[in-house]
């Protein structure tokens, strides 16, 4: 019978070594300036790309539906990093403007939703977002008519299973 012994260590620091990796391609670490190939080929392909004023864009880095983060990385006109902004924000949902919000402007904003919901008393969808609002997790239900136009937004705590509030 072989015995192979196992340096200790080599596991440990693979892990270490992947998350330094994956820490330094992040789209809040892009910095004003950087060109939009470089960034690409750091942070891969975006969830979408719009257009903006002029000929300018906006490309979309989205941790959902386990995280709580979503990128806008701004480009001008030449191809160079203006503005990077993390927008699963309070009051980025709270300038929603019910009646006059679409389906499509919410996706193009926040990309889709962790989860869509049907409920009782509302003919259509609610897609429900995580963020954090002052470091506490909180959740934003949308809740977008069967025509696509929003109706209602409704913040609410995330509470976390087994946190002693379940029942």
């Amino acid at each position: 019978m072989s015995t192979r012994r196992r340096r200790p260590g080599i596991g440990v620091g693979t892990l270490v070594l992947g998350v330094l990796l994956s820490a330094c391609t992040s789209p809040d670490l892009e910095k004003p300036g950087a060109h939009r190939a470089d960034v690409l080929t750091g942070l891969g392909a975006p969830y979408s790309v719009s257009a903006l004023q002029g000929t300018r864009e906006r490309l979309l880095y989205s941790t959902l539906p386990a995280g709580r983060q979503v990128f806008h990385l701004d480009f001008d006109a030449t191809g160079r990093l203006e503005h990077v902004e993390q927008v699963l924000t309070l009051a980025r949902f709270s300038g929603i403007a019910p009646n006059q919000w679409t389906r499509g402007n919410v996706e193009r904003t926040f990309s889709p939703p962790m989860r869509v919901e049907r409920m009782a008393r509302f003919d259509g969808d609610v897609w429900t977002y995580r963020f954090m609002d002052d470091y506490a997790p909180r959740l934003a239900h949308i809740h977008i008519d069967r025509a696509g136009t929003v109706r209602q937004r409704v913040f609410t705590d995330d509470q976390p299973p087994g946190d002693g509030r379940d029942f």
